[in-house]
């Protein structure tokens, strides 16, 4: 994928399963490469093998069956599952260059993979209290498409989201996903839209404009 037009932005995308432990070394060590100014910042697309995350908020009790490796991943949030089929978007961008705004990054995220779904015709929203992005499932419920999770180290920022296009939603079982126990998880797949990887990347790459310009300092704020 082409850095260009954003030339200050490494553009990176795997196209074989990444392990989860060896790109969360990976991302640590760029987000401390960014904080001290010898690296580009990052956006980084990837699939991981199977693997349940818990975050900082994660609870002994919502681990229902530990059937692959679980991995304390360092970012709010609970337990999440990531697996083959799912695209992950770990965005490293520095916060000190741009708006230093937590919630607001957290907002331009989910507004990127939010307008990026309904480029492949799926509507899909925040919901308050709940963590992540929502849809409409095939029986007329609300259900997840998309998580995110994030760190901030030294206002360089960490993690970012993930997208179900295919992944085995049977894997999800093994948890209860962000604690949340009362709505199910969905995929594109599971709504009839089949979007392979590279699909999914042109469109969020055609989308990283906006996304952007949404964490840009406002007018007369001076960089720290």
């Amino acid at each position: 994928m082409p850095d260009s037009p954003f030339t200050d932005l490494e553009w990176r995308r795997d196209s074989a399963p990444v392990p989860y432990r060896a790109a969360l070394e990976g991302m640590t060590a760029r987000n401390t490469a960014i904080a001290a100014g010898t690296a580009r910042e990052l956006i980084w697309l990837l699939e991981h093998l199977p693997v349940y995350t818990a975050g900082t908020s994660a609870a002994a009790a919502e681990l229902l069956d530990p059937r692959f490796e679980v991995v304390d991943a360092g970012r709010g949030g609970r337990y999440t599952y990531h697996g083959p089929g799912q695209r992950i978007g770990y965005v490293l961008l520095d916060l000190k260059r741009r708006a230093r705004d937590v919630r607001g990054f957290v907002s331009a995220l989910e507004g990127w993979v939010i307008d990026t779904l309904g480029d492949f015709g799926v509507t899909s929203w925040r919901a308050e209290g709940r963590i992540g992005i929502w849809t409409t499932d095939i029986d007329g419920r609300e259900a997840k498409i998309g998580a995110i999770g994030v760190r901030i180290r030294r206002w360089v920022t960490m993690h970012g989201f993930s997208v179900n296009l295919s992944p085995d939603l049977g894997h999800f079982t093994g948890i209860v996903p962000c604690g949340i126990e009362e709505f199910g998880v969905t995929s594109l797949e599971r709504l009839g839209i089949t979007v392979d990887s590279a699909a999914w990347d042109a469109a969020l790459h055609k989308r990283a404009a906006s996304f952007l310009a949404a964490l840009e300092r406002p007018c007369g704020e001076e960089a720290g």
